[in-house]
């Protein structure tokens, strides 16, 4: 009966003697991962088009602070975004197969150019190597009343376009399939 009694009183001093402690993080990421996709149904056969990418935000910057116009940008934070084509495709007006790419673009001003470029796992666009992209396309670009704070990428609803938005610009590249 003494030992039930120590075993008991020794199992409840340990549980409540014990220190809970949070599990510590060393910041959460700023610019949150991403995936746009086109058409939006989660069944992977269905899919024609995607993007993974990171998506950065203003903070009280300009968008040329953060993507420069007429140098070569990764199209978003950290590594450089990867498109997934699941079907041979026209992009820009021009061919493109099925197939996995790094999506790199030039900011402008009318326009952006965009790159499609064969070499994967890139972070950022600090190891780009033109003499790997596959094509380069323009994609208009507009003005919207809307300001984004995060860089954001959307297919329109019939897949016809990829839109590009980060504060007032909207940059459009015609995609079909």
């Amino acid at each position: 009966m003494k030992n039930v009694f120590l075993i008991t009183l020794l199992t409840v001093s340990l549980v409540f003697s014990t220190e809970a402690t949070a599990q510590k993080f060393s910041g959460l990421d700023k610019s949150p991962a991403d995936i746009a996709s086109y058409p939006t149904s989660y069944r992977v056969s269905d899919k024609a088009v995607r993007v993974i990418y990171s998506r950065p935000q203003l903070k009280g910057r300009s968008l040329s602070e953060l993507a420069p116009a007429g140098k070569v940008w990764r199209t978003g934070a950290n590594e450089a975004p990867e498109i997934t084509f699941y079907k041979d495709a026209t992009v820009g007006g021009k061919a493109v197969k099925a197939g996995t790419y790094s999506l790199f673009t030039i900011p402008g001003e009318d326009e952006w150019t965009v790159i499609l470029n064969s070499n994967l796992n890139q972070w950022g666009a600090y190891s780009y190597d033109n003499a790997a992209d596959i094509t380069r396309v323009t994609a208009k670009t507009s003005t919207d009343g809307e300001s984004l704070e995060a860089f954001s990428i959307a297919f329109d609803e019939d897949g016809n376009n990829m839109i590009m938005g980060w504060g007032t610009t909207r940059a459009t590249l015609p995609i079909s399939f």
